[in-house]
């Protein structure tokens, strides 16, 4: 190819497709060694510190984030490992009050044995970002969708105060995807997502990656993958470039399908609220539709129901997997107090609107019709349901 093609898609399909060789396969091979002999034409010694199947995946990520540079880890954590493994003692982190569970669980349990502190606060709430003049944080640590509440973070706003500061900011993109959502066009300096979701889309594969057009974060990344070992295997990289291929037309199915539950699942007597940010209702909805192309595959609602009822809930539910994780073909459900949460203290969870009655939806790709009636059937069962239109 002589030129890179314009289009996502496009870009998604035909690129990471060298190393053909004299076979001329169409897809490249999984490249399952360990070791290349030295001095072969392409610089590879040993799969620690690159493997055929790395670099056609990070060549495909770099493209689809807008970004200069992709590095592929071993899973989503390994990528904010290798990220807060850049800082030092003494370092500030702010970071979006409304983080992963295993994002608070690194900083707290891990990081903060090495002087590593963070500062939580909603910013979402512009009358918080002052607070990245008046920390100067070594980064700003954002998710937009939050996780699992859905908050809606101005991006650009953001950013532009970081700028002015001198301060890195980090985007997790996981919820949204390069498809729908591509921090790095809006101001962020590194935009990480766990390709184990929607990137991947299968549910078969653990991987993540950093994508940046900083050459210095770039090498940091690099470091990072070789010197701490938190690169993926050759196949869980081949599995993520299959996924990559299909990932556009998988986001507007996943979009347009839990765009369709939320708008009926906010009108049932059993639910309180619903969070999706393509909804009107939701606060964030207008900079969804600014920063995003459709409102990914998922969302929450809080039951009028106790713990215990929720759950039943989960498990009377035939098409929707009770199970952690999201971005599959498969619809999931998630009870994030007792799952993805679990690690953050109660009184943390609660302040943050993590309830007992808050569930997650990760919507697939079947029909939709089939999928509201296992939710409506489940619905239905809910002390005070009641009748519905």
């Amino acid at each position: 190819m002589t030129s890179t093609p314009e289009g996502f898609s496009t870009r998604a399909v035909h690129l990471g497709r060298g190393y053909s060789g004299n076979t001329g396969a169409v897809m490249p091979p999984v490249y399952l060694t360990s070791t290349f002999e030295q001095g072969n034409p392409d610089g590879f010694d040993y799969t620690r510190s690159g493997n055929p199947n790395f670099r056609l995946l990070e060549t495909t990520l770099a493209a689809l984030e807008g970004g200069e540079y992709a590095t592929c880890f071993a899973s989503g954590v390994s990528a904010i490992t290798a990220i807060i493994s850049t800082l030092k003692q003494g370092d500030c982190v702010l970071a979006e009050e409304n983080v992963y569970g295993c994002t608070y669980r690194l900083f707290d349990k891990v990081f903060a044995k090495f002087g590593v502190e963070v500062v939580y606060a909603d910013l979402a709430d512009a009358s918080n970002w002052p607070l990245i003049e008046r920390h100067r944080p070594a980064l700003v640590w954002l998710e937009s969708p939050t996780n699992p509440l859905l908050k809606v973070l101005d991006l650009e706003g953001i950013c532009t105060i970081a700028k002015r500061a001198g301060v890195p900011v980090l985007v997790d993109n996981t919820f949204a995807s390069p498809y729908l959502q591509r921090p790095l066009e809006w101001g962020a300096t590194l935009s990480l997502s766990s390709t184990t979701k929607y990137i991947n889309g299968h549910s078969d594969s653990l991987a993540g990656i950093v994508a940046t057009s900083d050459p210095a974060w770039h090498e940091k990344m690099v470091f990072a993958q070789k010197a701490l070992g938190l690169q993926p295997s050759p196949f869980e990289a081949w599995l993520t470039a299959r996924g990559a291929r299909t990932l556009a037309l998988r986001m507007e199915r996943h979009s347009a399908n839990a765009l369709g539950l939320a708008e009926w699942m906010e009108k049932h007597p059993a639910v309180r609220a619903v969070q999706y940010p393509f909804l009107p209702s939701h606060p964030g909805h207008a900079l969804a539709r600014k920063q995003m192309l459709a409102g990914s595959g998922l969302f929450t609602a809080e039951l009028a129901a106790d713990v215990d009822e929720t759950l039943a809930f989960c498990r009377q539910l035939r098409l929707f997997t009770l199970a952690e994780s999201l971005g599959g073909v498969e619809s999931l459900i998630c009870h994030p107090a007792t799952m993805t949460h679990a690690s953050v203290p109660a009184e943390v969870r609660c302040s943050v609107g993590i309830s007992d009655g808050l569930i997650r939806f990760s919507v697939g790709i079947e029909d939709v019709e089939d999928l509201r009636a296992d939710l409506e059937q489940a619905l239905d069962g809910l002390p005070g349901a009641g009748r519905h239109a």
